[in-house]
């Protein structure tokens, strides 16, 4: 993937190139307000690419090597402190399922996941009526939920193509991990079972089904 990264510390970025984490992207994600993505790399949190400025980021190239200094040392990520899961309903609508550990979650996207920016589309998001507190949240995705509006509805979803559910605040403070899935993922789903990407204690992460009360219990831990 090319282009210059910038890691988004609040409304100030900072510049970098694409090499994270020995290269190591794990995904792009698709911004709430759109013409930016995510790229999430093990360790460093969220990390922010814009896909609206390139010939703005070329300007930046000489400035590289302090962006990548300032980056190593400020640690300025937007923190993932949710976690994104999957679930289905006993009449077999598709539930999104969020377990918030600490602060607050205002949103949740669904899409293409790619670590080609040119195919992450957004099939689906949603807004919550009220910013979700720490605990659980689950709402339908493929048809109205209360408490939540589609700001846009979900669209068909199709075989051997992996979705991605991930969580938000529309001022990017905070967001939650993101959880992969396919269609034949979701279909081996029974309601009460949750799947959702649980991290071990050296960090890295995996797909996992447990029950809706394993996940409450087990899905903050080691965030």
């Amino acid at each position: 993937m090319g282009g210059i990264y910038a890691v988004a510390c609040g409304r100030r970025l900072i510049f970098c190139p694409p090499v994270i984490n020995s290269g190591r992207v794990l995904a792009v994600r698709p911004l709430p307000s759109g013409g930016e993505a995510y790229v999430r790399a093990p360790g460093r949190g969220v990390i922010m690419w814009s896909t609206a400025s390139r010939p703005v980021f070329r300007r930046y190239v000489g400035a590289v090597v302090v962006g990548v200094a300032l980056a190593a040392t400020s640690g300025c990520t937007v923190p993932i402190d949710a976690v994104a899961g999957i679930s289905v309903t006993g009449d077999g609508h598709l539930l999104g399922v969020m377990m918030v550990c600490g602060h607050q979650i205002e949103g949740a996207t669904l899409y293409v996941d790619s670590a080609d920016v040119d195919k992450t589309v957004t099939v689906g998001s949603w807004t919550a009526d009220r910013p979700l507190t720490p605990g659980l949240a689950t709402w339908t995705l493929d048809s109205p939920a209360a408490g939540w509006t589609a700001t846009e509805s979900l669209a068909p979803l199709t075989t051997k193509t992996t979705y991605a559910l991930y969580g938000w605040t529309k001022d990017n403070s905070w967001s939650s991990s993101s959880v992969s899935f396919t269609l034949a993922d979701r279909d081996r789903l029974t309601p009460g079972k949750v799947r959702y990407n649980s991290v071990s204690d050296n960090g890295d992460d995996s797909a996992i089904t447990v029950s809706m009360a394993e996940f409450r219990t087990r899905a903050c831990q080691n965030m």
